[in-house]
């Protein structure tokens, strides 16, 4: 189906004068707004929008919950959550503009409390000049979606008349497995068209994620490397240093994998490895990414190509921090994994061979995230005994948080008399190079979502394909045993190593 939407390019400068990127004449309804993702990112994220002067004026934000709260009590709240989240400075009158457009509607997922709701858009229509133009934001667990599309249905406000627009905003977990993803964007969809669909993966809102396609298609100096003719193998790690944080009810059957491998990682690979689109369109960006999952899957054996891990009692720094089994409210008997590694190849011509390294865990050695090229070594190096004893592979590593960059490592001569090689690193920083202090990922994507454009969202197809690639480890994992554990501080357990150890590689120490 030809996309005949009007698309703004992802990587355009927002300040563009040309293709002003202001939403307009728009509400949005957040289910769950008194849960803590609403209240540590999407209101900050709505109030630095409305600061940057990127929201209408009549923009209207209705909070749905069981509180009988009243208009002037949600404001209270939604302010205290801006005030301490917020990442521009907290001025009066931007706040005073859009507090005039915050309501609360009292309710449950049943039919008066939607009945409630209706009458409110409709009234926001008329009184803030919305438009019939709404985006709701499911800020709720995959559970209740049926019960909130199906109100949504009911009561009329999932259709839109005329030239407005209705939208659904998604927050992961996408499902539990390609079975249950594919039920879930079944429902949806039987509610709202796929084109009305925007599923958050925050990560894909980072400049620094965006910039992997800056990177490779804006450069004629990578890509010629950038193929199995010089890569040797890729890593893409995303570590935590904390562990679980009161999250153990939530966590305990969801496991790194399917929290953060699925989604996050399997996304980072789709934009290293696809080919270049013909436009940075949703339509054709989503089917390189689409042909990159598509030729994607495990590599084989499973025994020695994964593993995953449980983290123990620990030194994180300076601090004794408690194992996974200790924390409250996790069952010691769960076989749920904070540790996750995987070994994936492309079957295509670019990526025939070369192996892409997926590691991601709690309680590691410290905070970050990358993706790491790393090349093959030089065909033929003239150099004497012990001249190279210090150079290793050559690298392009994406920091993508927290020290945001690129880093490229490269052989250099050491100076003096003697012809001797080593490594040094030629490092670029988001923070030195530019003055500008990059929005949050949901500033984007919400932002995005009010514009209706989705490059950046994941579609249902780019979801099922991800699940495809991970469910052949997980029905693994879950018919072998248990997790092996790794000391809290360290960087995963024994197996981690010895997945690239056998194959003559290591993992890179960030």
């Amino acid at each position: 189906m030809t996309d005949n939407r009007t698309w703004v390019n992802p990587l355009r400068d927002v300040q563009d004068k040309r293709l002003p990127r202001i939403a307009g004449p728009s509400g949005m309804v957040i289910f769950g707004v008194t849960g803590d993702l609403a209240r540590r990112k999407l209101l900050p994220a709505i109030y630095d929008l409305a600061n940057r002067g990127l929201l209408p004026a009549g923009f209207t934000l209705i909070g749905y919950g069981r509180r009988s709260w009243s208009k002037r009590e949600f404001e209270d709240y939604v302010y205290e959550a801006v005030s301490g989240g917020a990442r521009t400075k907290m001025r009066e009158h931007v706040w005073e503009r859009l507090a005039e457009g915050m309501h609360f509607v009292e309710g449950n997922f049943d039919d008066e409390g939607f009945d409630r709701l209706s009458a409110m858009l409709a009234e926001m229509d008329v009184t803030r000049g919305t438009g019939g133009n709404w985006a709701y934001y499911l800020s709720v667990p995959p559970d209740y979606f049926s019960d909130v599309c199906h109100q949504l249905e009911r009561s009329g406000m999932a259709e839109a008349e005329g030239d407005s627009w209705r939208r659904v905003i998604i927050e992961k977990p996408f499902g539990h497995d390609q079975e249950t993803a594919r039920e879930l964007n079944q429902l949806v969809n039987a509610v709202f068209p796929e084109e009305s669909v925007f599923r958050i993966d925050h990560y894909l809102g980072k400049e620094t994620v965006q910039n992997i396609l800056a990177l490779r298609f804006a450069n004629q100096l990578f890509d010629p490397l950038w193929s199995a003719h010089y890569v040797d193998h890729v890593q893409i790690t995303m570590a935590e240093d904390i562990g679980l944080g009161g999250r153990a009810g939530y966590y305990d059957g969801i496991g790194a994998a399917r929290d953060v491998m699925q989604n996050h990682l399997i996304q980072l690979l789709a934009l290293v490895a696809m080919e270049e689109p013909v436009s940075f369109s949703p339509t054709e960006l989503q089917a390189e990414k689409v042909k990159v999952l598509r030729a994607t899957r495990p590599s084989y054996p499973l025994s020695t190509t994964t593993a995953r891990g449980q983290y123990t009692a620990g030194w994180q720094g300076s601090h004794h921090v408690k194992g996974l089994r200790e924390e409250e409210g996790f069952d010691p008997e769960s076989t749920t994994e904070t540790f996750a590694a995987c070994t994936l190849e492309i079957n295509s011509r670019r990526w025939a061979g070369v192996p892409f390294y997926l590691r991601t865990g709690k309680r590691l050695g410290r905070r970050v995230t990358e993706i790491a090229l790393v090349f093959k070594e030089a065909p033929h190096q003239p150099f004497g005994e012990g001249q190279t004893r210090a150079l290793g592979q050559n690298a392009v590593v994406i920091r993508i948080q927290p020290d945001e960059g690129v880093l490229m490592r490269f052989g250099s001569k050491v100076p003096g008399s003697t012809m001797e090689v080593r490594d040094v690193n030629m490092d670029f920083s988001y923070s030195e190079a530019f003055t500008e202090a990059s929005p949050e990922a949901y500033e984007r994507l919400i932002l995005d979502a009010l514009l209706d454009e989705s490059s950046l969202f994941p579609t249902n197809e780019e979801v099922e394909l991800s699940w495809a690639i991970l469910d052949p480890i997980l029905e693994y994992w879950a018919d072998h045993g248990r997790p092996e554990d790794y000391a809290a501080g360290t960087w995963g357990p024994i197996s981690a190593d010895r997945m690239l150890e056998r194959d003559g590689r290591t993992w890179r120490r960030p």
